[in-house]
């Protein structure tokens, strides 16, 4: 590495004293991830303006040996964009919309746009951008695509991949691909794109995307649901896809201790049936026709249902505002999982055939190896996601219930790999999992992935750490 005060001062001379910040109080943000389990340290926040500052400040940073750490909204939970040294390259000012064809069914927006504005540009032209997050208002597309964020639309939509026509990407040595095709059809060689999504900036910096539209929903129909077990909610998601087909948009699975805490810390939330029920599901169905209802549809598939005992009870949303209350108590989880104390946290996936098999496998599991310890699932059922999450016995010290982490992580992770699943199904890998993709990837995954790493970024400067083991990647033989 070179002298990184000659570095700061050619950085500073391109983009502007404003732009390149070395205080602690502007650095500290950025320092931090949202969960507060790790750390990071930086030279300096730099801050480009458009895609050909990017390139030059990457560029810099290689003719230089210093890391680049790519950031958009920092609202990650594996500390995929914690630095460890190096620069942070915000692009938080790169919000620009380039560009929307609405036959085309495309947009075109640069990486710093938060995720929240893709939406409205896209629903000011009468269509849909389905990708949504409880982070919406905060994250910015960049790093919803640089992790291959999932959401609660996966069921309908797909991943942040699948709705992915082309990038710009700032390559390590500083060049720029220019992939910004609206194309759905297009076998001219390699799918480039794809290195790129869900590679945590390690490979490159996504500066700009085509990003696929879809007809708005013309009604919704959203309604809570209680059932006895995750086995019926598996067989009342299994009837209602095959009724509604495409117009099943989501289906959320809640546990019994996760509606137990919103509605002891979450303020306004209300109990949307009588009694307790062994398992509860979040189901959306929406329709794009005019002159079809989701409401109506919804009322005939739920009646179905109950004649056949296949539910329990249901409450069917009579208002937009009630609509958007039940969605509250399912994005709130994660939030009020702090009022009761320390939360060990896991998220996996397996196939959907073996989902109620996995939270019987692992909750008996996790609860013999420490009593009192509280189960929270809950997650997209429709896609095979959940959030196995732990809470601390009560009156156990935070500190003491978080150092078993990796114990737990063994228990959890052993039974995910058992039924063929994933360890990180929708929050990447980062540095908190790193260890974990090492012990179950396959070794001839793991060995394409250093490859891959060398090749696109020889010189280990892009995300350092994050991934894959940074003592292996220059030698992947």
């Amino acid at each position: 590495m070179t002298d990184p005060s000659r570095l700061l001062a050619h950085l500073t001379t391109r983009l502007g004293p404003t732009h390149v910040l070395t205080d602690a109080t502007d650095l500290a943000p950025h320092l931090a991830e949202t969960r507060g389990l790790q750390r990071g340290h930086a030279l300096a926040l730099v801050r480009p303006a458009d895609t050909a500052e990017v390139a030059g400040v990457v560029r810099a940073c290689a003719e230089a040996g210093v890391p680049v750490v790519a950031q958009g909204g920092n609202t990650g939970h594996v500390g995929g964009g914690l630095p460890q040294g190096g620069i942070v390259l915000s692009m938080a000012r790169l919000t620009r919309l380039r560009a929307i064809d609405p036959v085309n069914a495309s947009i075109t927006v640069e990486a710093g746009m938060v995720l929240a504005d893709v939406q409205a540009a896209a629903q000011a032209a009468s269509l849909l951008f389905p990708l949504s997050l409880a982070s919406e208002g905060s994250c910015r597309i960049g790093g919803n695509l640089s992790t291959n964020a999932g959401g609660t639309a996966v069921l309908a939509y797909g991943n942040a991949r699948d709705l992915v026509l082309g990038l710009e990407v700032v390559l390590a040595d500083g060049r720029i691909w220019n992939g910004l095709k609206g194309l759905r059809k297009d076998n001219a060689g390699y799918d480039l794109k794809h290195l790129f999504l869900g590679s945590e900036g390690t490979l490159g910096l996504i500066t700009a995307a085509v990003l696929k539209l879809f007809p708005r929903p013309t009604s919704r129909a959203v309604a809570f649901l209680g059932l006895t077990s995750a086995e019926a909610a598996l067989d009342l998601f299994r009837r209602l896809r095959a009724e509604a087909g495409a117009g099943l948009t989501a289906f959320e699975y809640i546990a019994p201790f996760g509606l137990e805490i919103v509605l002891r810390h979450r303020a306004g939330a209300r109990a949307p049936l009588a009694g307790r029920h062994g398992a509860y599901a979040l189901v959306e169905v929406s329709t794009t026709r005019p002159g079809e209802e989701a409401a109506t549809l919804m009322e005939t598939l739920l009646a179905r249902a109950q004649d056949e005992g296949r539910l329990d009870d249901a409450a069917l949303a009579a208002s937009e505002a009630q609509a958007n209350a039940f969605w509250d108590l399912r994005e709130s989880l994660s939030e009020v999982q702090k009022a009761e104390g320390g939360s060990i946290k896991h998220d996996v996936s397996v196939p959907l055939s073996r989902l109620p098999e996995f939270l019987a496998r692992a909750t008996q599991a996790c609860e013999a190896e420490m009593p009192g310890l509280r189960v929270c699932a809950f997650g997209h059922f429709g896609d095979g996601n959940i959030h196995f999450n732990l809470s601390q016995p009560v009156g156990m010290d935070r500190a003491a219930f978080l150092a078993d982490w990796g114990r737990f992580n063994r228990i959890v992770h052993d039974i995910v790999d058992a039924l063929g699943g994933s360890i990180a199904a929708e929050h990447g890998v980062g540095l908190l999992k790193k260890d974990e993709l090492a012990r179950y990837a396959d070794p001839v995954a793991l060995d394409l992935m250093r490859r891959l790493k060398a090749a696109l970024d020889p010189g280990d400067l892009l995300n350092p750490g994050k991934i894959l083991d940074p003592s292996k990647i220059l030698n992947p033989g």
